[in-house]
């Protein structure tokens, strides 16, 4: 069945794409395959070399790459042009740092020397997202490929122009033709790619019930995985808190990329004592930000990528009305062509209403009223999820002694809102997945960590 790209701000056409077979699937391995087996033995410092080089091109081609993101899945195009920025960011964090993250590590033992090795696997399957459809993938590759490790790219099937753009940097950059393989392939495909024994780990950026799935067929096989998977990030404002701080990072962290981010904000829990202050200025805020054309630069915000995903994002919305919540704001499908959703904010969300519990993957917010600060730590961990989550307060010793032992999440910011950096680790905990991208820890963890000993 042919694989179409569909603009979901026009409704548009793109480009069909017609989904590789088994024998060019097989055909794709066995290069990437061989590429990988001399890849592994080439010096580091001459990976970091050709990292630059595609740090170049991405800056090179910046506007190119940020409208072919835009076109394909909506992103607003400033924030685009910032994505390619990033992904170029985070080749040369690795080109720099990966000397110093895989270097041999001394132990001291009754051998002569003894030491801990960092070596590659081989090429390692990379199921990825469409809403960061070029960070997504360099988060992973960038250390990945420095490690000495190849990449094999199954992108979502609405970004498949993206996914084609990334192997040809990757290409034109230097490193050997088939390190980097693009499979043009349907989901239904990728089991098949999971058990074959050339992939040698997989790591997957996606939903929950999608993570279940690769890990278990990946575990079946005993292959390493790494899953960063959803998130309902809880954000907690404390009595003390700096309001217009507070609400600018919620606003930010809650509608940046539409707001169809695993880490966007998404609870917004707010002591009573200042629950209606916070709620007149967040409203107020999120009533500003503007939608529509995603390449018109005024616009905040674009349609969502698919108008299935918006549709199911409203039909929450509303279930969560039903049972009660409030809404402020939003909350109506607008007459107009594309997957267009408004900022929409609801309030006096409690515990059995979806918003309260699900996902919700696009431009809506919820506020949920706290009695104090021991109930709205309660609240942010009462979830599933364990992602992303962020702490407002004066008292910066305190909201560091929440972030690090209260919140239970992967990373918990205080005062600012929650995002990925090349030099931190990226990941999550319960139903938000396992593993680490990002920092030390990513690079580490698509690598044999080898005990070699000397007598």
């Amino acid at each position: 069945m042919a694989i179409e790209s569909i603009n979901p701000a026009t409704g548009e056409s793109i480009k069909v794409y017609r989904p590789m077979d088994d024998i060019e699937v097989e055909s794709a391995l066995d290069e990437a395959c061989l590429a990988w087996r001399e890849w592994r033995r080439t010096e580091i410092g001459e990976r970091g070399d050709l990292m630059r080089r595609a740090a170049v091109i991405l800056r090179e081609r910046s506007e190119e790459y940020a409208m072919l993101m835009t076109s394909e899945m909506g992103k607003p195009i400033a924030q685009a042009r910032a994505e390619i920025e990033k992904c170029a960011t985070v080749c040369e964090f690795y080109a720099e740092k990966a000397v110093t993250f895989l270097a041999p590590e001394e132990v001291e033992t009754e051998a002569s020397r003894s030491f801990v090795s960092y070596e590659p696997l081989g090429p390692v399957l990379a199921v990825m997202p469409w809403n960061f459809p070029f960070w997504q993938v360099f988060r992973f590759a960038a250390p990945a490929l420095m490690a000495g490790n190849g990449g094999i790219l199954k992108h979502a099937s609405n970004v498949y122009g993206c996914a084609l753009a990334i192997e040809s940097i990757f290409r034109e950059a230097g490193f050997p033709e088939h390190l980097f393989r693009t499979l043009v392939i349907g989901s239904d495909q990728v089991a098949s790619v999971i058990d074959d024994r050339r992939i040698a780990a997989v790591t997957l950026t996606g939903s929950t019930p999608a993570g279940q799935a690769v890990a278990a067929r990946a575990g079946q096989a005993l292959k390493k995985t790494v899953l960063e998977l959803g998130g309902s990030d809880p954000y907690v404002i404390l009595a003390d808190a700096d309001l217009d701080q507070a609400v600018a990072a919620c606003v930010t962290g809650r509608l940046q990329n539409t707001g169809q981010s695993c880490i966007a904000a998404k609870r917004f829990i707010a002591v009573a004592e200042i629950y209606d202050e916070f709620q007149q200025r967040l409203l107020e805020a999120m009533s500003a930000k503007t939608y529509g054309d995603p390449t018109d630069e005024d616009m905040d915000l674009g349609p969502m990528a698919k108008l299935s995903l918006r549709d199911e994002l409203h039909d929450q919305v509303v279930r969560s009305i039903e049972a009660g919540a409030k809404c402020l704001l939003g909350g109506e499908i607008p007459d107009r062509d594309g997957a267009y959703y408004p900022p929409t904010l609801l309030a006096a969300v409690s515990a059995g209403m979806p918003a309260y519990h699900e996902e919700l993957f696009g431009p809506v917010a919820t506020l949920i009223r706290a009695a104090d600060e021991a109930e709205a730590i309660m609240i942010a961990n009462d979830t599933s999820f364990g992602l992303g989550a962020a702490v407002f307060t004066a008292d910066l010793e305190r909201g560091a002694e929440i972030a690090q032992h209260q919140i239970q999440a992967g990373a918990c910011f205080v005062n600012d809102f929650v995002r990925s950096d090349p030099r931190l680790p990226f990941g999550g905990i319960k139903e938000s997945g396992y593993g680490r991208e990002l920092g030390v820890f990513g690079i580490r963890e698509f690598v044999n960590i080898k005990a070699v000993y000397v007598r």
